[in-house]
This record gives structure tokens, C-alpha cells and sequence, in this order.
């Protein structure tokens, strides 16, 4: 029979207490080997709270996704995409956000707990030219506290291991997925465009 886990003292009784490397890992600021795996990472993902609720977004640029300013400053270049704007909109509402960085072929990950605040400077967003395309805004995330993630998720998951990728045509594309929702929906013209981004 199940059992639902209500309180504090409930979790901690069904975990044994952290200690060692996993309480010491988490800092305040970001230290030089912290530096050195974000600035390599060419992906994120952003996690953002608001009066509509959560949301968690992929960011993804060429490797220096962001620019590690100071030990406690880290700015995020945002750029044009659909426009829904759900996590710039929850910025506004709650400067509290999360990310998870990640680099190809490795396991660990870097996690950062923080606050957020969106900036347009146009010689800063210039600096973080695209094909281009200067970035529309910036965010300039304080961090309140980080700390690497071990490899364990990604050795379970084989998530670096190309023998152990489906068949990428087993799965709808975007322009699939798209289509379920608009039968005028260009399946082959969306899946196109999304190439050359």
C-alpha cells in the first residue's frame, strides 16, 4: 500500500541526511571550476515562477551560451522565438529562477539558484551577435547559490550514448506535433525552417 509524504520529518525519515561533498559542493558565489564548465556550456535550461505558474524553458546558443561577468553575476542573451515570452513574463513577476547547465558528453551538470533581471543595452546586446542578430534583451542573473550535479542521471540514461538513441523517425517532428492542432498547419515548411535557426 502507498503512502503519501506530507511532512518534513517524514522525507527525512525515509532519506539518510546529506553530508560531505553533497553539502559542501553548494557556494554562493561561482568558483573557478563552476567558471569554467558554464562558459563551455552551449545549453540551459531556465526555470522561472509566476501568477500563471511554472515554467521551463531550453536556451541554446553556440559554446559561451552566457557570459560569466563576476562570482555572482551571470548574463543570458534572449532572443527572438515565439513570443510567448512565459519566462520573461514571470521575471517580471518573481525575479527567482533556476538553471541546470549542460555540456555535450559530459555528465555532470552545473546548477544555479538566483535572481533575475531583464536588461535592453544596445551596445550589450550587440555583444552577443547571432548570424548577425544582436540579442533582443539580457538577463543578468545574480546567484544566490550553486552546485554541481553528478553524472548518475545521465549514466542511468545513456543520454551521451548514440547506440542507444531511438530512431529520430519514430518520433513527430514539430511540424507534426504543430499540425495536431491546425489541419491548415505546412508540416514540411515548419520542420524546414526549424534546420536553419
Amino acid at each position: 500500500m502507498s503512502e503519501i509524504i506530507e511532512t518534513i520529518d517524514e522525507l527525512e525519515a525515509l532519506y539518510s541526511t546529506p553530508s560531505g561533498l553533497p553539502v559542501t559542493k553548494e557556494i554562493d558565489y561561482i568558483n573557478a571550476p563552476y567558471r569554467q564548465f558554464i562558459e563551455a556550456s552551449p545549453f540551459c535550461i531556465l526555470s522561472t515562477y509566476g501568477a500563471k505558474g511554472i515554467d521551463c524553458t531550453p536556451r541554446g546558443d553556440a559554446e559561451g551560451l552566457v557570459r560569466v561577468v563576476d562570482e555572482k553575476t551571470i548574463l543570458l542573451p534572449d532572443r527572438k522565438g515565439n513570443n510567448r515570452m512565459d519566462s520573461m513574463r514571470n521575471i517580471i513577476e518573481n525575479s527567482q529562477v533556476g538553471l541546470i547547465f549542460l555540456v555535450p558528453n559530459a555528465g555532470e551538470t552545473i546548477r544555479v539558484a538566483g535572481r533575475a533581471k531583464i536588461i535592453v543595452n544596445a551596445e550589450l546586446n550587440a555583444s552577443f551577435l547571432m548570424k548577425g542578430k544582436p540579442a533582443l534583451s539580457v538577463l543578468s542573473i545574480t546567484v544566490d547559490k550553486i552546485y554541481f550535479h553528478c553524472a548518475r542521471a545521465f549514466v542511468r540514461s545513456k543520454l551521451w550514448k548514440p547506440e542507444t538513441y531511438p530512431d529520430r523517425k519514430s518520433l513527430p517532428s514539430a511540424g507534426q506535433m504543430g499540425k495536431a492542432f491546425d489541419r491548415e498547419f505546412d508540416v514540411g515548411e515548419y520542420d524546414e525552417a526549424m534546420t536553419d535557426v
